[in-house]
């Protein structure tokens, strides 16, 4: 057991500040890209193009002569705002439908849960293709149907959450005190039973954003010229044996923030299961 402590301990020591010298800069990307690449993304150089990385073009260059360095600096910001937005909306209907089936009584518990179960037997990435195929393409629509892919999962945590709160020995004591549902609800069941989800969505923001790329690899989200991590890859693809570079650093910059943010995220999770046990 000593050993295996000993084993796990500088691990954990290096990864978050490991996680964080990786996402620092995608951050920063994301915030301000001329501070990275003050070059436009979308200049195309005939000259220049499928030159490999070196110096003067890091990353190399695409068929069209383009800096893959800095379309990868300026395809944080739209690659980071798919996995957000998708996670924000989420998480906000999750919570609403959680509680809504947890307190409002047998019959729409049994209704919520019952459009839950429909929709959690559906793989997420299909069900973001169904809304798609309804709503048509775009950055609003892939944001809008990545959510709705899962709100089904946060929505079961909450539901769940928020059951055992309510039975919990404080609220009891608070209705006993003469406490409104309004404010019981307020100040005690919604805090506690959203408040590990907000720590999952932290995990789930990289599975998001995993999910924004492949629908814009597919061609439903950000489009060309535009930069976007996953449009990007799909640009890639067809130079593969030519120029590996064009696929290779998207789709690292794409893994690097997932990993860095799953760590962060499990960080977080280990934190708040210290504290609520």
């Amino acid at each position: 057991m000593t050993a295996l402590t000993l084993t796990r301990v500088p691990g954990r020591r290096w990864s978050l500040p490991l996680a964080w010298a990786v996402l620092a800069p995608i951050l920063v990307a994301a915030a301000a890209p001329e501070l990275l690449a003050a070059v436009s993304p979308i200049a195309i150089d005939p000259v220049n193009a499928l030159l490999p990385p070196g110096p003067g073009h890091w990353f190399g260059t695409d068929q069209l002569g383009r800096d893959l360095f800095t379309r990868v600096v300026h395809g944080a910001r739209p690659s980071l705002l798919l996995g957000l937005g998708a996670t924000v909306l989420a998480v906000a209907a999750g919570a609403l439908l959680g509680l809504a089936a947890a307190l409002g009584g047998r019959a729409a518990d049994q209704i919520v849960t019952r459009v839950l179960d429909i929709l959690l037997s559906l793989p997420q990435l299909l069900l973001a293709l169904l809304v798609i195929t309804v709503l048509g393409g775009g950055v609003a629509n892939v944001v809008l149907a990545i959510a709705v892919a899962f709100t089904p999962g946060y929505a079961r945590i909450v539901r769940a959450e928020a059951l055992v709160v309510r039975r919990s020995g404080y609220v009891e004591a608070a209705k006993g005190l003469g406490l409104g549902r309004p404010a019981l609800i307020a100040r005690h069941i919604l805090p506690n039973a959203v408040g590990p989800l907000l720590v999952l969505a932290t995990v789930g923001f990289g599975t998001a954003l995993i999910a924004g790329s492949g629908l814009s690899f597919l061609g439903f989200g950000v489009q060309p010229p535009d930069p976007e991590w996953g449009a990007m890859l799909a640009e890639g693809r067809d130079f593969l044996a030519t120029a590996w570079w064009i696929g290779l650093f998207p789709g690292a910059a794409i893994t690097a923030t997932v990993i860095a943010v799953n760590v962060l995220g499990r960080a977080a999770q280990r934190r708040f299961t210290r504290r609520t046990s």
